[in-house]
């Protein structure tokens, strides 16, 4: 994947497809520590333990409309090329957290990408589960729940809304500005 925010899209979506209901995207960018922090976290219905050995290998997959599983694997191979670590730790029932952790300087870390357009399409589709955005630099923190949008929202107006949607794109688009 070019971007890493291809690859933050396919772990939420992985644990959506895990049945998760909360899921939390931390992101911690600093030029100070030298280092990019991916963190996604679901509640979802977690993996044996035979399943988590093979999450990573790129020829294993639980989707049965597919007979490789590339996003976990080309995420922890893009992490260990750019000096940096990958983990996940799952258990049934209780869930999953995926941490990835790069050298911000190195010359292979590929481009977060655009992370405004990544959010608004997860947030966008967030009817049947709750995220939460952490993102965090040097300069401050934005975060963005969706349980505070769909509570200010209530149950009359979809977060797919075209007036909810052009509002959002505003809101994260300034709070990234911000941080960055």
């Amino acid at each position: 994947m070019e971007e890493l925010s291809y690859h933050i899209l396919d772990l939420v979506q992985n644990s959506i497809r895990a049945k998760a209901t909360e899921v939390e995207v931390e992101i911690e960018d600093s030029e100070k520590k030298d280092e990019l922090i991916i963190k996604v976290k679901d509640n979802g219905i977690g993996m044996d333990k035979e399943t988590l050995r093979r999450v990573t290998d790129p020829f294993y997959t639980t989707k049965k409309e597919k007979k490789v599983g590339l996003g976990v694997s080309l995420l922890k191979e893009t992490a260990l090329l750019c000096d940096g670590k990958f983990s996940i730790k799952s258990q049934p029932k209780k869930g999953t957290t995926v941490l990835a952790k790069f050298k911000r300087s190195h010359i292979d870390l590929p481009t977060i990408g655009n992370l405004e357009d990544t959010i608004l399409s997860i947030i966008s589709s967030s009817q049947t589960f709750d995220i939460v955005f952490k993102i965090k630099t040097d300069k401050g923190e934005f975060i963005l729940d969706s349980k505070d949008i769909k509570k200010e929202l209530g149950d009359e107006i979809p977060l797919c809304s075209p007036e909810v949607i052009s509002f959002l794109r505003e809101y994260i688009n300034s709070g990234i500005k911000r941080i960055f």
